[in-house]
């Protein structure tokens, strides 16, 4: 995910986890939980965007609040009294802890039904789906657990990615670029800007067995000169918005953009901007507010 944080949701009977951490090697420190009184899940799924932006790196929900987790250190120089001002909320600080080993410890296998299953090397089961990805938890975006991840995973079953040239713009983990070449695309170029995640990409297109996947550090300027038959795109509305114009040049006549990493109500600004350039909306989906949309050339 270009350079952007990871959304993990973990569900449990009370509650549900959001692990994001964009900056690695950072496991034992000492943390402040905000915890903010709302309970409505769409003002939740906003806060959580909002604050993420701020710094956060994980979210917890509860019955009755919202959690939000951040580095003290970078605490004092988030801005967050806007975003929270409309909600009773409490602070506290967190004593330092291996997070890597609770994000490690409670990483589930994933599974669209029929399709796919997305687990670590250390799960020890057996899948009954067509396909299966192995992913390494390293903290990088996209481990198939939130919303985007499986919008997307779910609607390339029914591209046809066989002898195709695919771009995955933001990469994260690689596992989306790992699907489209298990589909039967022949080359697949996959970019992040962040270092750590093209690092992980890389060693999970390994342990996959897909060659076809060359991962490169970098971003959209990688594929600058070349056009691909499949943009993947799970990102955001800001780098979408910000790129549309390159990932239109970068489709080939007749060929697909897959986007994700929006909320519902980003829909209509970023349709626009894509119709604007040339695109043609075939499809659009929603998965708890979040939404892909798959456009043609």
């Amino acid at each position: 995910m270009c350079s952007l944080s990871i959304f993990i949701t973990l569900h449990t009977r009370c509650s549900r986890n959001y692990f994001i951490f964009p900056v690695p090697n950072l496991y034992f420190m000492e943390y402040i939980q905000l915890s903010v009184a709302v309970t409505d899940s769409i003002q939740r799924e906003i806060l959580i965007a909002m604050l993420a932006e701020q710094g956060f790196d994980a979210f917890e929900e509860t019955d009755d609040a919202l959690l939000g987790y951040i580095p003290a250190a970078k605490y004092a120089e988030a801005d967050i009294e806007t975003i929270i001002a409309p909600f009773p909320h409490t602070e506290q600080s967190i004593a330092q802890q291996n997070w890597n080993a609770k994000w490690e410890e409670s990483f589930q296998p994933v599974v669209v039904p029929g399709f796919c299953t997305v687990k670590a090397g250390f799960h020890d089961m057996k899948t009954d789906t067509p396909y299966e990805i192995i992913i390494t938890p390293k903290m990088s975006f996209g481990t198939g657990h939130h919303a985007t991840t499986q919008l997307m995973m779910t609607l390339m079953q029914d591209i046809s990615f066989n002898d195709k040239t695919v771009f995955d713009f933001g990469t994260g983990t690689g596992i989306l670029g790992i699907l489209a070449a298990k589909l039967g695309a022949k080359s697949v170029l996959a970019a992040d800007n962040d270092e750590w995640s093209a690092e992980n990409a890389a060693e999970n297109v390994t342990q996959n067995n897909t060659p076809q996947v060359v991962v490169v550090h970098g971003s959209i300027e990688n594929a600058s000169g070349s056009t691909y038959d499949v943009l993947l795109a799970n990102i955001n509305r800001h780098i979408l918005l910000q790129y549309m114009r390159d990932m239109y040049t970068c489709v080939n006549d007749g060929g697909i953009l897959l986007m994700s990493g929006l909320l519902t109500e980003d829909f209509d600004m970023v349709h626009d901007a894509a119709v604007n350039e040339g695109f043609k909306l075939q499809r659009k989906e929603e998965l708890n507010n979040w939404i892909v949309i798959q456009f043609g050339k």
